[in-house]
């Protein structure tokens, strides 16, 4: 997809208040916000307007012709809808949003649609999937894999060879031992240290990580 000048954000919350930073460090233009909390439109963020709800076609058809669009929501089902949506009905993907100061290997490889905050490392020969949301200062070390709609706090750590599959939540300061898979909408505690496959579905916490009693 051709990188346009202008972004329309997705979401007015925290997150797209750091996704506009970014895109306006990076030198584009944020063309507006789009939010379903309809108390918000027409307010401004950093002098940004709250434009309309996400499926407002007016703002929508913009979409792939004169503007990109970023997808600001930590809430992976919301996050995945308004990926299809985009597919649907404007053909096109949503764009990264890189902090300036996160370092990207050039052998690694990233996907679309990623939001990878300051201070944020991914090593060589990685893998980032698409819509994966890393905070702040998290390593991911040389040939990790990270699949799609993954979120990874600030701080944590995902050892070389460690595998992050679909949807799964990497607490702040969590800690994935090399060569550890965690699977699919698995859910890892903040500060936890990971020495074991994680199931999918399945949330660990303490160190070493332990599974949670439903």
């Amino acid at each position: 997809m051709e990188k346009k000048d202008a972004v329309i954000i997705f979401g007015a919350s925290a997150l797209g208040k750091a996704a506009l930073e970014i895109f306006e460090s990076n030198g584009m233009v944020a063309y507006g916000f789009l939010d379903d909390t309809k108390a918000l439109h027409g307010t401004e963020i950093n002098n940004v307007t709250v434009l309309g709800t996400t499926d407002d076609d007016t703002y929508l058809k913009l979409i792939g012709a004169s503007c990109d669009a970023f997808i600001a929501s930590d809430e992976p089902k919301l996050r995945e809808g308004l990926t299809n949506m985009l597919h649907e009905r404007r053909q096109t993907q949503a764009v990264n949003a890189i902090h300036s100061s996160a370092s990207i290997s050039d052998s690694a490889s990233i996907g679309h649609g990623n939001f990878i905050n300051a201070s944020a490392i991914v090593g060589a020969n990685a893998e980032v999937g698409s819509h994966c949301l890393i905070h702040t200062g998290a390593i991911i070390d040389f040939e990790a894999v990270i699949e799609d709609f993954v979120q990874i706090g600030a701080g944590a750590i995902i050892n070389a060879g460690a595998k992050i599959e679909k949807g799964a939540f990497i607490g702040t300061g969590a800690i994935i031992i090399g060569g550890i898979v965690v699977g699919k909408n698995a859910r890892v505690g903040a500060g936890s240290v990971v020495i074991a496959p994680v199931k999918d579905k399945e949330t660990v916490f303490g160190n070493p990580a332990v599974a949670m009693k439903s």
